[in-house]
């Protein structure tokens, strides 16, 4: 796509916006299709009773801290990937994509051992005894999908970063797909199969998760265009400058997401001290938002993407445009998801529900009572979602994580807890004072992005 434009002449905004939806709706796709997988682990859950839900959301939120942490170094793949695709340097795209899938299994044969012990853990942090043990169990079985999760994070960086987000896409869907029906089968023991219950559905995530990395692996041995990249060829010889680089790169985009990611996990373990349903109530409201929040997520990466490849190419021109049609683009739809969240919150969260249940009532008037709190800051999440993959493609890392860690955790997080707890809001301050943090986020990164490339004019 950018590589058929001008190098140097100025686009309007018109085909800007044209470009970025023509790379960025496949990745809109693949991030939605992705969280489909969670979102009807929790459905399925949420049908056996507010606390399996409530296990499963402290477990999801664990195992998410871990494959976030590990995913940064699977996103630092694609600008180094864009800006060689950029050049016409094959070998420098090839030693980055080898090099990362060597980080990441490293990381994950080390996260092992922390979510072995998860239930300990949520003990320690003051979680129910009983949820903590059905949370622990669940964990012990969907941690192996560590692996070939972030195998897939680093496939999916190498092939949207040279523009096959459709390989993406496809091969997300038909894991979303397999989830959905291996967890049908086996949580409620339909078709023949055992009734699992929770572990159930963790098996149904370690099939999922495997069957994507072998479309894409696949994918990448059979189509000439990303077979000549030869990521499969002695897949064992390390390359030393390439290992160090993803590393550079990875760790602070691992520690800007941990910030971002750490602030909504530290959400639900303060919502659990409120009690089961209010966090099973949180869990839901955080599946409708995160669905809501895959579209400014998809649109970031095609940012970083067309930002990473325009400096590879030299095009400074249009550094700008592509900036601002990814603003645009989210902007509209930050407006009309919190539009659907005031207006039309009842059959999102009956979707998560089984009515039948005693508390599911108060569940359900919890959960709407947080959407509607969620649609005030649809905008800034947005916003500071496209700031931080414009400024990947500009491999700023440092600084965003500097801004990150500062937005969330010195803003959002006591913010969050003096509104919980010590002004008595509950959970509605709790969720203001996130998006107090979100708020700072967005400012401080979208400014950054514009004094850096202020130099290239």
């Amino acid at each position: 796509m950018d590589t058929a434009m001008p190098n140097h002449s100025r686009l309007s905004l018109y085909a800007h916006i044209g470009a970025t939806l023509k790379l960025g709706l496949p990745l809109v796709g693949a991030q939605l299709a992705h969280l489909a997988i969670n979102t009807t682990d929790t459905v399925m859950i949420g049908w056996l009773g507010t606390r399996e839900l409530a296990a499963s959301v402290l477990a999801f939120q664990g195992y998410f801290i871990f494959m976030m942490l590990g995913s940064g170094f699977a996103h630092a793949i694609m600008p180094m990937v864009a800006q060689a695709s950029g050049t016409g340097h094959v070998r420098t795209a090839r030693r980055a994509v080898r090099m990362g899938l060597w980080i990441v299994t490293f990381f994950s044969a080390l996260a092992m051992a922390a979510l072995w012990h998860f239930e300990a853990i949520l003990v320690a942090l003051g979680q129910d005894a009983d949820v903590a043990a059905l949370s622990g169990d669940y964990m012990r079985i969907m941690q192996w999908s560590l692996f070939t999760m972030l195998f897939t994070f680093v496939m999916r960086s190498f092939l949207s970063a040279l523009e096959h987000a459709r390989i993406v896409l496809i091969a997300t869907i038909l894991s979303a797909v397999l989830n959905a029906v291996v967890n049908y089968a086996l949580i409620f023991g339909k078709w023949g199969a055992p009734e699992l219950g929770l572990q159930g559905a963790a098996i149904a995530s370690v099939a999922s998760s495997a069957l994507a990395f072998i479309i894409l692996w696949v994918y990448a041995l059979v189509v000439p265009a990303i077979r000549r990249y030869e990521i499969h060829v002695r897949p064992w010889r390390g390359d030393l400058r390439a290992f160090l680089e993803v590393l550079h790169l990875g760790w602070p985009i691992s520690l800007t997401i941990i910030a971002e990611v750490g602030l909504f996990a530290g959400a639900a373990i303060m919502m659990g001290w409120i009690g089961p349903v209010e966090l099973a109530a949180h869990g839901i409201a955080m599946q409708i938002i995160s669905l809501v929040f895959m579209i400014p997520l998809g649109l970031s990466m095609a940012a970083t993407i067309r930002i990473g490849s325009a400096l590879g190419r030299g095009d400074h021109a249009n550094l700008t445009g592509i900036a601002l049609s990814n603003y645009i683009i989210a902007g509209a739809v930050a407006l009309t998801s919190a539009a659907a969240l005031v207006l039309a919150p009842e059959p999102l969260i009956r979707l998560f529900l089984d009515l039948d249940n005693a508390q599911s009532a108060q569940v359900f008037a919890f959960g709407t009572t947080l959407l509607a709190v969620a649609a005030t800051f649809q905008l800034v999440d947005g916003v500071q979602a496209i700031a931080v993959g414009l400024l990947r493609g500009l491999k700023d890392m440092r600084v965003s994580m500097a801004f990150a860690v500062v937005s969330y955790w010195v803003v959002g997080m006591p913010l969050a807890y003096v509104l919980a707890f010590p002004a008595g809001f509950g959970g509605v301050g709790l969720w203001l004072g996130l998006a107090a943090g979100l708020l700072v986020a967005a400012i401080a990164l979208t400014a950054r992005f514009f004094w850096k490339i202020a130099r290239f004019r």
